[in-house]
């Protein structure tokens, strides 16, 4: 079976019928898939340039569908020409030969023509980078066909030669590869090569056969180096094949978890203001969201009930029959939206109700509608402007084990440095008192008939501690004092030894308060439920400069965790008390550790310095050393004299006999 040779005779710019194309690529497809492979660029790679050239060579085929017309008619069937088992022997042999189309007469050297010049465009283009500015091109895409999953391919190693005119190749562009191909490997004389650059759709063919170089070496574009029907397989990087697997899994369920939650049904009992979508349906739930199960108690019920807290709260407020504002508020505490600006007290969970919860309060407040839900654990407030509901605030506020003593009272609102307070049910007198003015009487405020309080100055507005505003409730026999810490619930101001805490009434007491309250800014938005202010001693002061006060502060939390304790020194004539240690989630200053012990560096007024410590009743000696000082001392006060910022290290000894660290240490 022997062709023209395709030097002497050109190739058609016609097309050929499909069979005719098939038939020489099934003949030559070793040549074409190398000509692809080196007109491909080497910056692709070896394996990709490899798979690139057998896509390239196997989509060479003319577009249309057979053409068997004309074979029937000349009454002669056409036969598929036997495939000759190209390898690199049999390229050799051929090259000293000629370059047939692979059939049997004119039809089959057209065939190849047209198929090596689509494989010779398709490569050239596939060498352009992709912009932004065109449509990429099909040969430029990755290639459907072949693929390869787990290996690498890549011809066989050549020689130092062959390694050379690889390197060379790399540095010519896609039109100098292909003029190399055509002279080296196709054995074309200068014009045809030209034509068939030409028609390839190369601007400068001239441009590209000055820079295809010497004829010399062009026996090595038919070696083994550059065949790419005779490959070696090595793995791919087996770690990371792993890893992506992992992640594709991970990926996969991942997928499938949000198309099970897309295809859950939507819906809703009613515009839900700022909520976000539904994303499920549960019975309970809805039940919950549903206004008309809201928990609602008669107004009487505190006076009678075990337990008075939350839970004997009455519904109050002008709204509490508006369903609209109900659902909303329902809906956007069970799924807050983009447009819910969301807060909680530490330790509190911001999680939907378990079951309808109870209804506190539903109004107009300021320029604010406010809701006040109660779920057992929480007290809750919604809050929307009055003029419209894409926006609203949520704050949560965990309130659990809350009796009369710490549900005295609720924050309403917060506007322009002043606080309204929804006040309990059974306060019988609201009044307003300074703590830093502990002489001064207290101010009466008059509620209104939902029990909410005037605006009150909030304490220390502008951080400036000139005053510090208190709410003093009458009610259930007793007067009790309770502040704003930044919460829904203000702290329950007390004074007294662990185990034996009381209400802030006394004039002591309030003097004391009075030299503490600005320290209470460190305790701010903790979750504090009550501060307790404690007297644990008395110490006179060395050189006869009166008796100096020692004071420790427990702000309980509502979580009953990270307690914060503090130990204050107060001097005589000295209007505020100094921290001198602190501690958080210490049992110091508790009902668990009714102890405690602190230090301070003073200052006489001759200018000596003391190292003074001072423990409760429970301590029986005390020791202090380190920064130049080393002294002792029976019974729970300590004073010995120490340099300037002298850093002390105190302990003591308890009427057991086991030892006990300061506060802090």
């Amino acid at each position: 079976m022997t062709a023209p040779d395709t030097a002497t005779r050109p190739p058609s710019p016609s097309t050929p019928d499909v069979e005719q194309a098939e038939a020489a690529i099934v003949e030559h497809y070793p040549r074409l898939v190398r000509l692809a492979y080196l007109v491909l660029p080497p910056s692709l790679g070896r394996h990709r340039r490899v798979l690139t050239a057998h896509s390239l060579a196997q989509r060479a085929l003319p577009r249309g569908r057979r053409a068997g017309g004309k074979a029937a008619a000349g009454g002669r069937r056409r036969g598929v020409p036997g495939q000759r088992g190209d390898h690199p022997g049999n390229h050799r042999s051929s090259h000293r030969g000629d370059h047939r189309g692979g059939g049997t007469g004119p039809g089959a050297d057209r065939g190849y023509a047209y198929v090596r010049l689509q494989v010779l465009r398709s490569a050239l283009e596939a060498g352009v980078p992709l912009t932004f500015r065109a449509l990429p091109k099909r040969s430029q895409l990755p290639a459907p066909l072949p693929q390869v999953w787990g290996l690498r391919l890549f011809p066989r190693s050549g020689g130092a030669e062959e390694l050379a005119l690889d390197q060379w190749l790399a540095t010519l562009d896609g039109p100098g590869r292909a003029a190399c191909v055509l002279r080296a490997l196709e054995r074309l004389p200068e014009p045809e090569v030209l034509r068939v650059l030409a028609a390839a759709g190369v601007a400068d063919p001239q441009a590209a056969v000055a820079e295809s170089g010497d004829p010399a070496h062009d026996r090595l574009f038919a070696s083994p180096e550059f065949d790419p029907c005779v490959l070696q397989a090595r793995p791919t990087d087996l770690l990371r094949r792993r890893r992506f697997g992992r992640a594709a899994l991970a990926a996969g369920a991942a997928l499938a978890v949000c198309g099970v939650l897309l295809a859950l049904p939507g819906g809703g009992w009613g515009a839900d203001g700022a909520a976000a979508p539904p994303y499920a349906r549960n019975e309970a739930v809805e039940q919950a969201m549903d206004p008309a199960k809201l928990i609602r108690v008669t107004p009487t019920l505190w006076r009678t009930s075990s337990r008075t807290g939350f839970s004997t709260w009455p519904a109050r407020g002008d709204r509490v029959n508006d369903t609209g504002l109900l659902r909303r508020a329902l809906a956007v505490w069970a799924r807050p939206g983009k447009q819910v600006v969301a807060s909680a007290t530490p330790g509190t969970p911001p999680g939907p109700p378990m079951g309808p919860p109870q209804l506190l309060f539903a109004g107009t407040v300021d320029q604010a509608v406010v809701v006040l839900l109660y779920d057992g654990l929480r007290v809750v407030r919604y809050a929307e402007p009055r003029a419209g509901t894409a926006l609203a605030a949520l704050d949560f506020a965990r309130t659990d084990g809350a009796s009369a003593e710490t549900a005295a009272g609720l924050v309403l609102s917060r506007v322009d440095g002043n606080v309204r307070y929804l006040i309990a049910p059974w306060a019988s007198g609201v009044g307003l008192r300074d703590l830093l003015k502990p002489g001064e009487a207290t101010v009466p405020l008059k509620l209104g008939p939902d029990g909410v309080t005037p605006p009150v100055p909030s304490p220390a507005p502008g951080g400036n501690c000139t005053g510090w505003n208190a709410l003093s409730l009458t009610g259930e026999g007793a007067t009790r004092l309770v502040t704003d810490l930044g919460e829904l619930t203000p702290a329950r101001l007390t004074a007294g030894a662990p185990g034996a805490e009381r209400d802030v009434a006394e004039g002591g007491e309030l003097s004391d308060w009075s030299r503490i309250a600005c320290l209470l800014p460190s305790v701010r938005s903790a979750g504090v439920r009550t501060v307790n202010a404690w007297t644990y001693a008395k110490q006179q002061l060395p050189e006869g400069e009166g008796t100096a006060t020692w004071l420790c502060t427990r702000a309980e939390t509502w979580a009953g965790v990270q307690d914060r304790v503090q130990a204050q020194f107060l001097t005589p004539g000295a209007p505020l008390a100094a921290q001198t240690a602190k501690a958080e989630g210490s049992p110091a200053c508790g009902p668990r550790e009714p102890r405690v012990l602190a230090g301070a560096l003073w200052k006489s007024k001759a200018g000596q310095w003391y190292a003074l410590a001072a423990g409760s009743a429970q301590f029986a000696s005390l020791s202090a050393s380190g920064g130049g000082v080393n002294g002792s001392a029976a019974g729970n006060r300590l004073a010995v004299k120490a340099p300037a910022g002298a850093l002390v290290e105190l302990s003591g000894k308890l009427t057991d006999g086991t030892k006990a660290k300061s506060l802090g240490q």
